[in-house]
């Protein structure tokens, strides 16, 4: 009698890749001791959120919002295996980080190692959040297909979202799935969970979360939505084929690379730096001003050197001459 697989388990990480993951997030010795890292999350309630606080925020410090793999990159490929992930961002000695499906792999694969419950799901982003919204006038309320990918983790009886791959105007922090619930984010910006239909719904008796936010006292502005419906691995495989390959998807002719910022102490957020195309912008609170503008790619791919610790092959590097994203 042959052997059955169990379809509904997913992968997880060894101690000793744990261990290596928290040396690449620079997380602090005094929380290694932390009874989740020796017991696993079956620890208390509160005990399992306040250190999931802090491992998404050094997660979120140490690991960029990139997309680097589509322009400087011989082969031009993102892999979502979680092994292929953690080769790439955890066992590379750049820095490097991924797209939302590489970043949300890599840490929902961790947290699914240290005990916690992990639901990896589906979500839609509006475009009034997509980085040419504002150069397209481009305002919503209008949501794409299922494009990105978040992890909700249930702690006793609540659930909260948990995003480390929407860059500087995502949710830095675990979110509990409470309707209007409002938090703040970082410098001036605020962020909300709501619930209900979104506009293209014909049947408004469906409902979905949406996330939103806003920076100082202006509008909200409708980032994402997404659905408590678990996605399997194979939902994603398609989704990232779609995002890495189509050239209606801007990862494929935008350049970006967003490092959110930590205090000296490593418990807040005070701002973020921001590579997009041939800029280089830094946010300090609510104040954000250009660093460099770039003239040549030698002149990007020094930056990514220089303030994210990207290093870039030669190879990988005369990749993207002659194509849309190269800077002349």
């Amino acid at each position: 009698m042959g052997s059955t697989v169990d379809w509904s388990q997913r992968p997880t990480y060894s101690p000793e890749q744990l261990d290596k993951y928290f040396d690449r997030i620079k997380l602090p010795a005094k929380y290694r001791q932390s009874p989740v890292v020796q017991t696993g999350a079956i620890s208390d309630n509160e005990t399992a959120l306040t250190f999931l606080k802090v491992l998404e925020r050094y997660q979120v410090a140490a690991v960029p919002f990139e997309n680097l793999d589509l322009h400087y990159s011989v082969q031009r490929h993102i892999s979502i295996d979680t092994q292929k992930v953690f080769e790439k961002i955890v066992g590379d000695k750049s820095e490097r980080g991924g797209y939302c499906m590489e970043n949300s792999t890599l840490f929902g694969t961790v947290l699914r190692s240290l005990g916690y419950q992990v639901t990896s799901v589906g979500g839609r982003v509006n475009e009034a959040a997509q980085p040419m919204s504002a150069s397209k006038n481009w305002k919503g309320p209008k949501y794409d297909g299922w494009n990105h990918m978040v992890n909700l983790v249930t702690i006793g009886e609540q659930k909260y979202l948990i995003d480390v791959g929407f860059g500087s105007n995502g949710p830095h922090q675990p979110v509990p799935l409470t309707r209007d619930f409002e938090f703040h984010n970082v410098g001036d910006q605020s962020g909300c969970l709501r619930y209900g239909p979104i506009t293209q719904h014909t049947n408004k008796t469906q409902a979905l979360w949406q996330y939103e936010f806003r920076n100082g006292g202006g509008d909200w502005i409708p980032a994402y939505c997404f659905t408590e419906t678990e996605f399997i691995p194979d939902d994603f495989t398609m989704v990232n084929y779609y995002m890495s390959t189509s050239r209606d998807s801007w990862f494929t002719y935008h350049v970006v690379c967003v490092r959110m910022l930590l205090d000296e102490a490593g418990d807040n957020f005070v701002g973020d730096l921001t590579l997009f195309n041939n800029s280089l912008k830094k946010r300090m609170g609510a104040t954000s001003e250009v660093i460099q503008i770039f003239s040549s790619d030698e002149e990007r791919v020094s930056a990514l050197g220089k303030m994210f610790n990207i290093h870039i092959g030669p190879a990988d590097r005369d990749s993207i001459r002659r194509t849309f994203s190269e800077i002349l």
